[in-house]
């Protein structure tokens, strides 16, 4: 099957619709644009218009190509004959359904099916149609034009060369597909839910200021921290997905919602469209203190164990000893001990030292990473300096198992691995997904080669133990 030259009916006229349409027109298909509002279509290629006249005025496109792509694009008040159907209509099964049947009834049986559902089963979209194998999710992300990811979505029933064949045209559309199978949340729903629900996590046990996940976070290579944004998306609809993926995989406890973002929605807290969230607008979230704590001194320097951040310590302390059979890794300052997390508290590992020195533990780094999470053992503060000679805005927090990059960044890496486990997409489908539609500095498997995957093991089975329920079971595909 090839969908190079394929007329394409896209049916929506609303933002996601739209973007459809120009990116279609723009490849070189003649676009057919329907909506059931009266008026939408016309008025959505008005917008486009300025939209391409706007691209024109910055360089990024010529007035021909601009003029050509608008003249491909043709609105119509009903449903017309098409070689490709892209739905973007609202997110609602009974309603998707009824649009098939009308379709069914008006298309050739060659003619291909796309639905761009962020959220519903596509094998249950093709219950009760004729030839189910024709229908595939084309899943686009917002704004169209400038994401790069398409999920491509195979139901129970799509035929393989459909989905294919659909792969293929969003390659040709400049997008980069991937292929996934039709499971709750497909594959950037679900594997981005820890982002979210570990800073929600870090709240209910008051563990941290939204302040300071957010900023530690940006600080490993996050355009936006989780509580910022879910402010942006809105609680209200952040929460509906959680809802939504919980219920979807039979109330797994690893998708459970939290009770904060619930009394957000109570409250009508939404974020930015309510002027209120876990900030204030327009203001935003205020900044952190710049820390200052003073040079530490010691006699004697030691630098543990093996990778990154080892290599980190020596180069910032060349007169070290070094320890490289060390199982833990950090450094030691006389008797006090500053350690990366591995899952467990400074005070648990204090306690099982013989003569329970200071122990300082702190988050993972990751890029170039300033503001940097610590937890200590008791009420001290210079062997916290350290983190500062190393280069760190050192950030104190409640002593929690795995602090907040590395407990995010291993839950991310988990949920990755159990979508590999369970079929849903390959490791680099899982990659590029989750840079390419959420813009993550990096994909869950690029993260895990970086990071020994024992110790991800090892922090995730601490985690388990310390909160004593299914949300931090190790994916059998990582163990």
């Amino acid at each position: 099957m090839n969908l190079q030259d394929a007329r394409i009916l896209v049916v929506g006229a609303g933002l996601m619709g739209a973007g459809i349409a120009q990116v279609a027109a723009q490849a070189g298909h003649a676009v057919t644009l329907y909506d059931n509002r009266a008026g939408s279509a016309e008025a959505a290629k008005a917008k486009l218009a300025a939209t391409l006249d706007g691209l024109v005025a910055k360089g990024r496109l010529t007035p021909d190509a601009a003029s050509a792509a608008l003249a491909r694009i043709t609105p119509v008040d009903t449903l017309v004959a098409a070689d490709l159907v892209i739905e973007a209509i609202v997110e609602n099964l009974d309603v998707k359904r009824a649009l098939f049947a009308e379709l069914e009834a008006l298309l050739p049986d060659a003619a291909v099916i796309a639905t761009n559902t962020s959220s519903i089963s596509v094998t249950a979209l093709a219950r009760g149609m004729k030839r189910p194998g024709r229908l595939v999710g084309m899943h686009f992300f917002n704004p169209v034009p400038l994401m790069k990811l398409v999920e491509v979505v195979s139901g129970l029933g799509t035929d393989p060369v459909v989905a294919q064949a659909v792969f293929e045209l969003a390659g040709r559309w400049g997008k980069t597909p991937v292929h996934t199978r039709s499971t709750p949340g497909f594959i950037v729903n679900r594997i981005a839910r820890p982002y979210y629900a570990e800073a929600l996590m870090l709240l209910q046990d008051r563990a941290a200021r939204p302040e300071l996940i957010d900023a530690c976070l940006r600080a490993a290579g996050f355009r936006m921290g989780p509580c910022e944004l879910m402010d942006l998306i809105g609680h209200d609809t952040n929460f509906a997905v959680t809802n939504s993926v919980f219920a979807a995989n039979f109330y797994d406890r690893r998708f459970t919602p939290s009770l904060v973002q619930q009394e957000l929605v109570d409250a009508g807290y939404l974020g930015r469209k309510s002027g209120r969230g876990f900030y204030r607008y327009p203001e935003g979230a205020p900044a952190l203190p710049t820390p200052s704590y003073p040079r530490p001194e010691a006699k004697r320097l030691v630098v543990h164990g093996r990778g990154p951040v080892a290599e980190r310590f020596r180069a910032a302390l060349p007169e070290a000893e070094c320890d490289d059979a060390s199982d833990w890794v950090g450094m030691e300052a006389d008797l006090a001990q500053i350690r990366l997390t591995d899952g467990r508290t400074a005070r648990a590992i204090a306690a099982e030292r013989e003569f329970r020195a200071p122990v300082v533990v702190f988050d993972l780094p990751l890029g170039e990473a300033k503001d940097l999470a610590y937890a200590k053992s008791g009420n001290f503060s210079d062997p916290v300096g350290w983190l500062s000679v190393l280069g760190f805005a050192p950030r104190e927090m409640v002593d929690v198992p795995g602090l907040v990059v590395a407990r995010t960044i291993a839950m991310l890496i988990n949920e990755a691995a159990d979508a590999v486990q369970q079929g849903v997409c390959d490791e680099a489908g899982a990659d590029a997904a989750m840079k390419l539609g959420v813009n993550y500095p990096a994909g869950p498997f690029e993260w895990l080669a970086r990071w020994e995957r024992g110790a991800v093991v090892a922090l995730l089975d601490r985690l388990d133990s310390h909160y004593r329920g299914e949300r931090y079971r190790v994916s059998p595909y990582l163990k």
